[in-house]
C-alpha cells in the first residue's frame, strides 16, 4: 500500500511552497483581491473553523504548511501597453548632444544591449565641434565606416557655421563624399536607420541628424538555382538580399519605366517588400491592388515570401497555389514584360509574381530557350505527368475492385496472381505504399548533403523489394507508386506539386468506393473549384478556362516568332508584344526577290 502512495505522489502536482516560479508570482492587486482563485474569501465564516477539502473535510493542522491558491492577473496586450507606455518620449531629435545620448540608451537598453555602438567623435571644423555617431556592429560595412571618420575627423577643414542648425546640411553638402545622405529630424526615422545597418550622425547644437547609408552585413552571393534547375539559359538565382534581386532584374530589363516601390511590412520585424512592375505596360489597377494588399497586413514580423503569400492570396483555403514563386530572375524579367507585378521580400530567396495561371505553374522558361519542337514534346510529357500524379493509384484501385474487365484477361491474371499470397486488402497496400513513400521523400530532403538522395533511392528500393518478397505488396503495385511518384517530380512548381501530392489521397477514396464513377465525380469538382479560383481577380485557369486568346500558349509551344500577342487576361496596357513580321530578314529576302523579278 505505501509502494502505490509513493507512486501515486511521484505522478502527481505538488504545489511548491517554498518559492514561486519566474511568472507565477502574487500581484499586489492579487493580495487585495484575495488568495482564491475563484475569488471566494479564504475563509468565508471568520471563525476558523471551517473543513479544508484537501483534508478530507477536517479543520486545518496548524503545523501543517498551508497552501496559497493564487489568482494571476491577466496580462496586457502589447498594443495596450505602447497606448499607455509610450517608447519615444521625445518624438524628434533634441539640439542637445546629452539628451541624444540619453533617448539612445534608454531605447535600445543599453548598457546591456552589446551589439549597439556610440562613437564620439570632434569634426575638424573650426572650431571643432563634438557629435556622436550611433549604428550597429555587424551591419554595417567597416571601410565606409573608415572613409566616413575620415572625411568627417581629418580632412574637414572648413570653417563652422555660425548657426548650429544648419550643421547637418553642411555636413551633408560639403564634408561627406558618399551619395546616399540624408537629412532626418525624427527619432523614428533614426531608429528605422539604425536597425537597417546605416550610420545616424548627431551632432552638439543642432536639432537633426545625418543619415549614412553603411550597410554591408554578410550575404550569400549569387549562385545557380536550386529549385528549379534547366540546361539551357541564365544559371543566376536570386538571394537573401534585397537590393541585389532588385539590382538582378534590373541587369535583364533595361528600361526606364520599370519601377520599384518599397512598404515596409511587419511591426516587429520592419521587413522592406519591394514590387516591381513596368509602369508603361501593367495595369494601374493591378498595381493599386497589389499595393493595398501588402500595405494592410497587420503582423509581428515576416521572414520570407511565403508569409506573405499566404497573406495577400484571395483564395487562402484551396490547396491551388494562386500566386507564382521563384527564385530564377529571368522568369520573373519575363512576367514583368508581360505586364505582371514581382513582389520580393527582404531576406527570401523566392519571388512573388501575380497574377498567375496554373499552366503558368507547369511551364519553365527552357521550353522557350529551345527549338519549340523540342519544347513541345517536354510538355507534352509534363501534362501526362501531371495527370498520372494524382489519378494513376486511384484508377488502379477502380480497375482492379469494379472494372476488372477493362483489364486483359493475361496482365488481369498476372496481377491475381501477384496478390494472391498478400493478406491485406488493395486499399491497405497502396496507402502502405503511398506512405512510405512519402515517408522516403521527407527523409532524403531532411537529411543534408549527397546523403539525403542517396538514401531515398537505396531506402526506396531496399523497401520495395523487401516488401514484394515478404508478400506484404505486389509487384505491379510498386511499379505504380514509384511511377506515380517519378510524376510528382516531373511538376516544376513545388506548391502545385504538393497540392496533386494531396488531391491523390483523395481519388484513392474515390476509387476505393465508387470506381470510375467516384473518379469522374471527383474529376468534375475539381474543375469546378478550380475554375472558380482567381488570381488578383485573374481566372485561374486562363487562357483555356475560360479562352481569352485565338492562340493559347497552354500545351503545345508556338515558335517564338508567333508570340505577338502579350496574354490579355491580365490586361495589360498594350497588348501588342511583337509585329506581325517579327524576322525582318524575310521581308527583306522577299522584297529583294520581287525586285529581281521586275528587273
Amino acid at each position: 500500500m505505501n509502494i502505490l502512495k509513493n507512486l501515486h505522489k511521484m505522478i502527481s502536482y505538488q504545489e511548491n511552497l517554498d518559492r514561486e516560479g519566474f511568472i507565477l508570482k502574487e500581484t499586489k492587486d492579487d493580495k487585495e483581491a484575495g488568495p482564491d482563485k475563484s475569488g471566494r474569501p479564504a475563509n468565508p465564516d471568520n471563525s476558523g473553523k471551517s473543513g479544508d477539502p484537501d483534508n478530507g473535510g477536517k479543520p486545518p493542522d496548524k503545523d501543517r504548511p498551508q497552501s496559497k491558491r493564487i489568482c494571476f492577473k491577466k496580462p496586457r496586450r502589447p498594443s495596450e501597453m505602447h497606448k499607455s507606455e509610450p517608447s519615444l518620449k521625445q518624438d524628434s531629435v533634441s539640439s542637445s548632444l546629452d539628451q541624444n545620448m540619453e533617448a539612445i540608451n534608454r531605447l535600445y537598453g543599453l548598457p546591456k544591449n552589446k551589439d549597439i555602438v556610440l562613437r564620439d567623435f570632434y569634426l575638424g571644423t573650426s572650431p571643432s565641434l563634438k557629435g556622436m555617431a550611433v549604428f550597429i556592429d555587424g551591419l554595417t560595412d567597416k571601410t565606409l565606416q573608415d572613409l566616413l571618420f575620415q572625411a568627417l575627423m581629418l580632412f574637414a577643414d572648413r570653417p563652422a557655421p555660425d548657426d548650429r542648425g544648419k550643421l547637418a546640411e553642411l555636413v551633408k553638402e560639403a564634408l561627406l563624399p558618399g551619395n546616399q545622405v540624408k537629412v532626418i529630424d525624427g527619432l523614428k526615422d533614426v531608429l528605422s536607420a539604425v536597425n537597417t545597418g546605416d550610420t545616424v550622425l548627431f551632432l552638439e547644437g543642432c536639432a537633426r541628424a545625418v543619415l549614412v547609408e553603411t550597410k554591408g552585413w554578410e550575404h550569400r552571393g549569387v549562385e545557380r538555382p536550386v529549385a528549379e534547375q534547366i540546361i539551357l539559359g541564365p544559371q543566376e538565382a536570386f538571394t537573401e538580399t534585397l537590393r541585389a534581386n532588385t539590382a538582378l532584374l534590373r541587369k535583364i530589363i533595361k528600361n526606364e519605366n520599370l519601377t520599384t516601390e518599397f512598404v515596409v511590412v511587419g511591426e516587429r520585424s520592419q521587413t522592406n517588400v519591394a514590387f516591381m512592375y513596368l509602369r508603361d505596360l501593367a495595369n494601374p489597377d493591378l498595381v493599386k491592388e497589389v499595393k493595398r494588399r501588402i500595405k494592410s497586413i497587420k503582423t509581428d514580423y515576416v521572414l520570407d515570401s511565403g508569409v506573405i503569400e499566404q497573406f495577400i492570396e484571395d483564395n487562402p483555403y484551396s490547396l491551388n497555389p494562386t500566386i507564382l514563386a521563384t527564385e530564377r530572375p529571368d522568369r520573373v524579367a519575363s512576367k514583368v514584360a508581360e505586364g505582371r507585378v514581382a513582389i520580393i521580400v527582404d531576406g527570401s530567396p523566392f519571388v512573388l509574381v501575380v497574377p498567375t495561371s496554373m499552366y503558368e505553374q507547369l511551364h519553365t522558361g527552357e521550353e522557350l530557350y529551345n527549338r519549340w519542337q523540342y519544347g513541345s514534346f517536354i510538355r507534352w510529357l509534363r501534362a501526362l505527368a501531371f495527370l498520372l500524379s494524382f489519378l494513376l493509384p486511384g484508377f488502379y484501385l477502380a480497375v482492379v475492385l469494379y472494372h476488372q474487365e477493362m483489364i486483359p484477361t493475361e496482365l488481369l491474371l498476372a496481377i491475381a496472381g501477384n496478390r494472391e499470397r498478400v493478406p491485406f486488402p488493395s486499399i491497405v497496400e497502396v496507402l502502405l505504399m503511398e506512405f512510405s513513400f512519402e515517408l522516403i521523400r521527407e527523409a532524403g530532403l531532411r537529411i543534408p548533403g549527397v546523403m539525403g538522395s542517396t538514401i531515398g533511392i537505396v531506402g526506396a528500393l531496399i523497401l520495395g523489394q523487401a516488401a514484394v518478397q515478404a508478400n506484404i505488396v505486389s509487384p505491379i503495385l510498386v511499379i505504380l507508386v514509384a511511377v506515380t511518384g517519378l510524376a510528382s517530380f516531373a511538376i516544376p512548381y513545388y506548391s502545385l506539386a504538393f497540392t496533386m501530392r494531396i488531391y491523390r489521397f483523395f481519388y484513392i477514396f474515390l476509387g476505393t468506393t465508387l470506381g470510375f464513377f467516384g473518379i469522374s465525380m471527383g474529376l468534375l469538382a475539381q474543375v469546378i473549384v478550380t475554375a472558380n479560383l482567381k488570381s488578383f481577380g485573374s481566372p485561374y485557369l486562363a487562357p483555356a478556362g475560360p479562352k481569352t486568346s485565338d492562340w493559347a500558349d497552354v500545351v503545345t509551344v508556338a515558335p517564338v516568332f508567333f508570340h505577338e500577342k502579350r496574354p490579355d487576361y491580365i490586361n495589360p496596357q498594350e497588348t501588342t508584344r511583337q509585329p506581325k513580321v517579327s524576322r525582318g530578314w524575310i521581308k527583306k529576302n522577299a522584297d529583294e526577290k520581287a525586285g529581281d523579278k521586275n528587273d
